[in-house]
């Protein structure tokens, strides 16, 4: 798969280059003792600076290269496997050139948020890579409209099932459908979150009353106790066939659901990640300029 080949694009050849920056900075910072002891301020640590400050300017122009579509300069998928792996070996790189050394300060300010932009990264990798996997085995290579349009027929036939029956069943039936929430706010799409309800109405009394539906289990049930309980020839095998088509609208319901949750994710960690960079962008120049001010 082509989200796969990113790790793996030409023979991981990314990999290496990460590798070998990342044993040369390790090189590097190792030449530093004696009267010179590990710091930002030697000629090695503003050399690993420089080289860290270069990494995080080209890491960012990712996005860019992915909307020049006419760029000779490389693929979008040597681009992102060379941003994969030399983004990890910036942590190497940044964590020698500070030498460990941190305070209270702008420059473990902007070393934090390098972690947090590769944090976000590293969860950004994954999710890209299990998820459109996840989508196409939820959704059985079939788009969201097509799920949502065999939900707006099953919907209808459960209409006209429901019609059939006690008026009970039928206003449980319908008021279920019309109080089915899909999706919602960020919280809800996240962890797909149900505020789904229906009116549960008794033949016997006047009363009714809203009752949680989630994942639509408990019209089914409802539906279900009405089998045994009817008095009415004919209703059972009408309630038997409304019962399948709400155990099928459950089914669809829950791809739907579970469709709009990875989405959800997939486009999350970008909403995290990009604010990271531009802020990492902006204590990365304050500590620049702050360290040639008191160099």
């Amino acid at each position: 798969m082509i989200h796969e080949g990113i790790l793996r694009f030409r023979g991981s050849r990314y990999l290496w280059w990460g590798l070998g920056l990342s044993a040369g900075s390790a090189l590097l910072y190792s030449t530093q003792r004696g009267n010179h002891p590990p710091s930002g301020g030697t000629w090695q640590g503003y050399t690993l600076g420089t080289i860290g400050a270069l990494l995080i300017i080209w890491l960012t122009l990712l996005g860019m290269r992915k909307r020049s579509y006419a760029s000779a300069m490389g693929s979008v998928q040597g681009w992102t496997s060379a941003h994969v792996y030399l983004g990890l070996a910036l942590l190497v790189v940044a964590t020698l050139h500070s030498a460990v050394r941190f305070g209270w300060n702008v420059h473990t300010l902007a070393y934090a948020l390098m972690c947090a932009v590769i944090g976000s990264g590293i969860f950004g990798i994954y999710t890209y890579l299990s998820s459109p996997r996840q989508l196409a085995q939820n959704s059985g290579g079939r788009p969201r409209s097509v799920l949502f349009a065999e939900l707006f027929q099953l919907d209808n036939k459960g209409r006209d099932l429901a019609r059939a029956c006690d008026p009970a069943v039928s206003t449980a039936v319908k008021s279920s459908i019309e109080r089915t929430t899909i999706g919602g706010g960020v919280y809800a799409q996240l962890f797909g979150v149900d505020r789904s309800w229906f009116m549960r109405a008794d033949s016997e009394s006047t009363g009714s009353q809203l009752v949680r539906n989630i994942d639509q289990q408990a019209v089914v049930d409802y539906v279900a106790d009405r089998v045994s309980r009817t008095a009415k020839r004919g209703e059972p095998a009408t309630l038997q066939a409304l019962i399948a088509v709400l155990c099928r609208r459950q089914a669809v319901l829950r791809r739907i659901r579970r469709d709009i949750r990875l989405q959800a994710w997939l486009r999350l960690w970008l909403y995290v990640h990009v604010p990271l960079t531009f802020a990492l962008i902006a204590a990365l120049i304050a500590h620049i300029l702050t360290t040639f001010m008191y160099w």
